[in-house]
């Protein structure tokens, strides 16, 4: 990747120079049976997109905080990665009650009615399907999303110095960030074409750096795994031999 990236954002934009049509995420969910796979290209386009929602239809700025109570998912890292990209600080599970937005799937609908600020909602079902009755009180994602632009550009320029991320208890800025994203990809031995299997949760540093960071710094991939538990004896091998997995992060 281009050594003067300073932000996830600029993270992103490097991989999409380089090589667009890529693998970046392929996630498994096997409670349901999903499979979903994003080229570089196709997750920059749903970046782009929930960007342009935050920023315009939802009215966030940089320096806004937005508590994200979701799993780890595909749309989860779109939901990072469009916070980047705005200049929002974006708190993995945050009380939203402090927050000035929350984003959250349908377990923690209750817990996200805390936020006095805007609700976004997402079902979190195959194919990113809306939910069958929206829930009172918040924005449906997969209702509002498909008709953003293609196209982002920030309002203001974001700060690599600027608040980026709080997780573990500590706040990374977005150049911290890039930094740490790359010495976890050479802790867990990515470089270009990895690809890393990571069945860690979203609601830690080693989960987002696995599942979303890590490979994004190194021009890997990542083959994003949830509910791992519930596949079937020997289900684990095979999915690596297909997806041709490099590396794990269990």
């Amino acid at each position: 990747m281009n050594a003067s990236d300073r932000t996830p954002a600029d993270l992103l934009r490097s991989a999409l120079a380089a090589d667009p049509g890529r693998p970046l995420i392929t996630f498994y969910d096997d409670a349901t049976g999903e499979r979903v796979e994003l080229s570089v290209a196709t997750f920059a386009n749903w970046v782009a997109k929930t960007a342009n929602l935050l920023q315009g239809d939802l009215a966030a700025a940089p320096g806004d905080r937005l508590a994200l109570l979701l799993p780890a998912h595909w749309q989860s890292a779109v939901w990072l990665m469009a916070c980047h990209s705005v200049g929002v600080t974006v708190e993995s599970g945050g009380d939203p009650a402090a927050a000035d937005l929350v984003v959250t799937g349908p377990d923690t609908l209750e817990e996200a009615r805390a936020c006095t600020g805007e609700r976004v909602a997402l079902a979190l079902r195959p194919l990113g399907g809306r939910f069958p009755q929206p829930p009172a009180g918040f924005v449906d994602y997969a209702v509002e999303v498909p008709g953003q632009g293609d196209r982002f550009v920030p309002f203001s320029p974001v700060d690599p110095d600027a608040p980026a991320l709080a997780v573990d208890g500590a706040e990374l800025s977005a150049a911290e960030l890039v930094t740490r994203a790359r010495a976890e990809a050479a802790a867990l031995g990515l470089d270009a074409g990895a690809r890393l299997l990571s069945a860690r949760a979203y609601d830690t540093w080693a989960g987002l750096a696995s599942g979303l960071y890590a490979p994004l710094a190194s021009g890997g991939s990542v083959v994003l795994c949830r509910n791992l538990a519930q596949l079937a004896d020997g289900g684990l091998e095979k999915r690596i031999e297909s997806e041709r997995v490099t590396q794990r992060a269990l």
